[in-house]
């Protein structure tokens, strides 16, 4: 399917097969280097960063093989969409709150600073040039560039069976998910309603005998002559 425009004809390469090979292995080792990162590092906003890393790098792998449509979904839908709702969820629940050291501050206050005087010196140099705005001229039509065609017709056609047997899966997942939340919340609430019918009125746990005399006063003495009582009564009902 690379290389394919219409399903006709390869697409005319920018560059070199051997720059073109060098890039490739350069992604390649991005994209395996990002991947580990993700794994072994600690803090999980940095493993979620890496991630897209990975992915902009398996976008730019698909370039070089001329699968420019599957590159720009990757980046669109997994850089763009996905990633971005797992650092939020992440940030949400406060997952990344580790300590970070003194090195690792300094280390993130330097890439910041360089990154902005990178783009302030684009800024200038964009802004410092003179834009013409004389009569443009059409250039020389071209042919349409991409293999979005191609690969919807061999989607839909050769692997239309896997396709929807992948839908279904990811369907199942998704319910699969609701329900799992549903029963959770659904016995975390009957577990809340036991506690509740354990406690006396007014949602609060019986009380002792010793914890009602701290809490009126006035039945302690009652209760604490209670035995004395009875002692009289037994007495006088003796012959």
């Amino acid at each position: 399917l690379p290389g394919q425009r219409g399903g006709d004809r390869a697409l005319p390469l920018f560059l070199e097969p051997a720059a073109m090979t060098i890039l490739f292995a350069g992604l390649a080792a991005v994209l395996v280097v990002s991947s580990l990162m993700v794994i072994l590092h600690k803090n999980p906003v940095t493993s979620a960063l890496f991630l897209v890393l990975a992915f902009c790098s398996l976008a730019g792998i698909y370039l070089t093989l001329q699968a420019e449509f599957i590159g720009m979904v990757q980046v669109i839908v997994y850089a763009g969409a996905i990633m971005v709702l797992f650092l939020f969820v992440i940030m949400y629940l406060n997952l990344g709150r580790d300590v970070e050291t003194g090195i690792q501050i300094a280390v993130r206050r330097g890439l910041g600073w360089i990154v902005g005087a990178v783009l302030l010196a684009e800024g200038a140099v964009m802004f410092g040039r003179r834009w013409g705005l004389g009569p443009v001229t059409p250039g020389p039509s071209r042919p349409p560039v991409g293999n979005t065609q191609a690969l919807g017709q061999i989607l839909y056609s050769r692997y239309l069976f896997p396709f929807e047997v992948t839908s279904m899966v990811l369907l199942v997942a998704m319910v699969g998910a609701i329900v799992i939340t549903r029963g959770q919340e659904r016995a975390r609430r009957e577990s809340m309603g036991t506690r509740a019918g354990a406690r006396g009125p007014g949602g609060r746990p019986p009380r002792t005998h010793a914890e009602e005399a701290v809490a009126e006063p006035g039945l302690a003495p009652a209760a604490a002559g209670e035995p004395e009582e009875q002692a009289s009564v037994a007495g006088s009902a003796r012959p």
